[in-house]
């Protein structure tokens, strides 16, 4: 007997990041699942989290959670890598709603991904020191060797090249892509990178989800043969997976409805950034003021 409630089938799915990095993450899931509400909490005002404490990230983690459930959604996801690492077992141990973060998802692709069993992690600085990524992957295959590189002005220049391209949201990758090219940024590039080339490293974990914006530069010099992974896509696919199983999918035949919220002042700016992440305009962009 199908016990299902429909307004639980219909309630958002709720996803938050400290700023609009997690978007990549939001867009992956509204490719993957196209009849979902979503809501989407963008901690702008406490971004960046990389140079914070763990505990202290863990609290915005269980902060933002609860608005969330207590704004009705369905599921939770935690598209911040940092976030994850510090909070997501602390989430799942309070939350009332399935809840998955980053970086497992990030793991498991790059397992499945790596040939000679050397894989690279660029990340936030928090994330790197809780080595979430490391024991991530050795507990899907010991026998894989992890090399780590902290690598924070990646999200200075990704939200800088963000800035930088104007024009049609629909020309914007394009756009972006000639903009993170610049002669400076791939130095900044080659400098953080260099020891994960010395390594022969085969894969390369995008340990943020502002790293994805990155993908042109950071391919051109790591190399063609380097592989290059993202959470967003893994992540969409365990989200689609795990509703499908709790029969808690959104109708075919429902319009999706997608709600922003920003901490931040400049709600303006995100809804510039967020239509270019996602590809779309968005609506509107709601001011969030939490204590």
């Amino acid at each position: 007997m199908n016990t299902r409630s429909h307004s639980n089938a219909l309630s958002p799915i709720g996803v938050f990041d400290s700023g609009f990095g997690g978007l990549t993450v939001m867009r992956e899931i509204i490719k993957a699942l196209p009849h979902e509400d979503i809501m989407y909490v963008g901690d702008t005002a406490r971004c960046p989290y990389g140079p914070r404490s763990l505990d202290e990230v863990d609290s915005f983690v269980q902060q933002i959670g609860s608005w969330l459930i207590d704004h009705g959604v369905k599921m939770i996801v935690i598209a911040c890598n940092t976030a994850t690492a510090a909070g997501l077992v602390h989430a799942q141990q309070t939350f009332s709603v399935p809840t998955i973060g980053v970086v497992e998802p990030g793991a498991r692709a790059a397992v499945h991904a790596t040939i000679n069993r050397k894989v690279g992690v660029i990340a936030t600085k928090a994330t790197v020191d809780s080595e979430a990524y490391a024991h991530a992957i050795r507990n899907l295959d010991a026998g894989i060797t992890v090399f780590s590189t902290a690598a924070p002005r990646f999200v200075e220049i990704a939200e800088q090249g963000l800035r930088m391209a104007d024009g049609p949201i629909e020309n914007f990758t394009a756009q972006a892509s000639h903009v993170y090219i610049r002669p400076a940024f791939r130095e900044i590039a080659k400098d953080y990178l260099e020891p994960l080339r010395r390594a022969e490293v085969d894969t390369l974990v995008l340990g943020c989800t502002h790293f994805p914006l990155l993908k042109t530069l950071i391919g051109g010099v790591m190399g063609h043969d380097v592989r290059l992974i993202s959470s967003a896509l893994e992540v969409s696919r365990d989200v689609s997976e795990i509703l499908r199983r709790q029969d808690r999918l959104a109708d075919d035949t429902h319009m999706p409805h997608y709600e922003f919220y920003s901490t931040g002042d400049n709600v303006e700016e995100f809804s510039v950034f967020g239509s270019r992440v996602l590809n779309m305009p968005l609506a509107s962009v709601h001011h969030l003021d939490f204590d």
